[in-house]
């Protein structure tokens, strides 16, 4: 059966980005279409990614801390893990979240089509599903059908033993000894959990550094408290693999040596590529990237005037939330707003425990830019509530421009400071001058006043530390 369907704006790609930008465009009275590829809205940060990577580090979280008050003289059994449970209240999360968006979408009439999208022309996609053919003849089109993992061609694919992080995300075991190549964020949160679950861990990456990106005083931080969890092998790279008698024998290779090592099974997360393998661009022209993402402008238009592209498909920052914000921008430009995609920041958190958090302009990069910048950094040792709270490891660092004395960027280390971070990226997009948060009273004892603490600091006001100067740079 072959169908002809006529509508405004054409949705591919049913995940944060995408299902922003469909009930957007429904909102602004646009007859939208959602086209998905999979059974199940959400894309891949619902169905396996951010929600059920955050379900189980939030497990992983619990068990730490039951160990944790063993210093305060409560002690817990070790933990039984009834994985068949742990899987079915995985799923019903993912599945109430879903169902959620389904309910929006039927709510806000946004038509939901099930099957792969190719484009056949500049103003018609074809959707095939197991059913039907579907022709959607359309006025603009948004392509949010997000990324991928990317594999590692000298690891064989074989999805019991090689895995990549939706397949580690599917608990179908717990192994004894688990490699994970890569030391990014999928890779640091994956380690977070496995090893907190009972497995023993190694990470290597080929940088000297993990999350290179970041300044190496907060990932040394960062790095003295999770190397009691699991191990960090840098400079070190996968030379090859073979399967042996159910587990996975992996020749290793540092900057000297190789060494055959053997797991139970390796998790690959080296990055992410984007998803554009379906939807044959070739017949319509697009533009892409050196690195296949989709060519944008900062009103999300490619080079065909009517078609858009929002989220991972188009590049770093890989965000659900970036994605999300892109959604509803690219839906108020169709509807004929003059609105541009022009963010000062876009935050980012690792979920690993203890969390890092980070916004803005890192110290590496203000060097790097030749900013006359100046730093402090608060040390959570000198925090009352962290210290109640078991995280006194942590850390706070602000940077400010001298010239202005604006804040042009914060890290943070330590419990929930993905949830401390809003206060440092909402001073930096509206201008704020680094003696505004330090004449804000922080409510004490909590783990957000550090960051008021730390202003402090840059005012020279502080009284909560002594030997402030061994803390700032200037």
């Amino acid at each position: 059966m072959v169908r002809d369907i006529y509508i405004q704006v054409l949705v591919i790609g049913s995940g944060p980005a995408g299902y922003s930008a469909a009930f957007r465009s429904a909102d602004l009275g646009l007859s939208t279409i959602l086209v998905e590829k999979y059974n199940e809205l959400g894309g891949v940060c619902l169905n396996v990614g951010c929600i059920p990577s955050k379900f189980l580090l939030h497990i992983a979280k619990v068990i730490k801390e039951s160990k944790e008050v063993s210093k305060q003289g409560i002690f817990f059994n070790n933990p039984s893990i009834n994985f068949d449970m742990l899987k079915s209240q995985k799923k019903n999360v993912i599945n109430n979240l879903s169902a959620g968006l389904k309910h929006m979408a039927k709510n806000r009439n946004v038509k939901i089509l099930y099957g792969v999208a190719s484009f056949i022309n500049k103003k018609k996609v074809l959707i095939v599903n197991k059913n039907e053919k579907l022709y959607i003849h359309f006025e603009h089109v948004i392509i949010a059908t997000g990324s991928r993992s990317v594999k590692l061609s000298n690891i064989f694919d074989n999805s019991a033993y090689v895995w990549d992080s939706t397949n580690a995300l599917s608990l179908k075991t717990i192994p004894k000894k688990l490699l994970i190549v890569g030391s990014g964020i999928i890779g640091l949160e994956m380690a977070t959990f496995y090893s907190a679950i009972g497995s023993q861990v190694d990470v290597i990456d080929r940088f000297n550094q993990i999350l290179p990106f970041l300044d190496y005083d907060i990932v040394k931080v960062f790095v003295n408290v999770i190397k009691r969890d699991f191990n960090i092998l840098l400079q070190t790279s996968v030379k090859n693999t073979c399967i042996k008698n159910d587990q996975v024998i992996v020749t290793l290779c540092d900057t000297v040596n190789e060494k055959e090592v053997i797991y139970d099974a390796v998790l690959v997360a080296i990055g992410r590529t984007p998803n554009i393998q379906d939807l044959c661009l070739d017949n319509i022209g697009l533009h892409l990237t050196t690195e296949n993402f989709i060519k944008v402008d900062n009103q999300f238009r490619t080079n065909v005037a009517n078609i858009y592209a929002i989220g991972d498909v188009i590049g770093q920052p890989m965000l659900a939330h970036k994605g999300m914000h892109q959604g509803h921008i690219v839906a108020e430009i169709i509807a004929g707003n003059k609105h541009y995609f022009d963010p000062i920041v876009i935050p980012a958190v690792a979920y690993t425990d203890p969390e890092i958090a980070w916004v803005g302009i890192h110290e590496k990069e203000a060097i790097q830019r030749n900013i006359n910048y100046e730093v402090a950094i608060f040390p959570w040792s000198a925090s009352g509530r962290a210290i109640v709270s078991n995280c006194s490891q942590g850390v706070t660092k602000l940077i400010i421009d001298k010239d202005n004395r604006k804040i042009i960027g914060g890290i943070i280390v330590g419990r929930q400071a993905g949830e401390l971070l809003s206060e440092i990226t909402l001073a930096i997009e509206m201008g704020c001058d680094i003696e505004d948060i330090a004449l804000t009273i922080h409510a004490h004892p909590t783990l957000y006043e550090s960051i008021g603490l730390t202003a402090q600091m840059l005012q020279g006001t502080i009284t909560d530390l002594m030997n402030v100067k061994s803390n700032i740079k200037k």
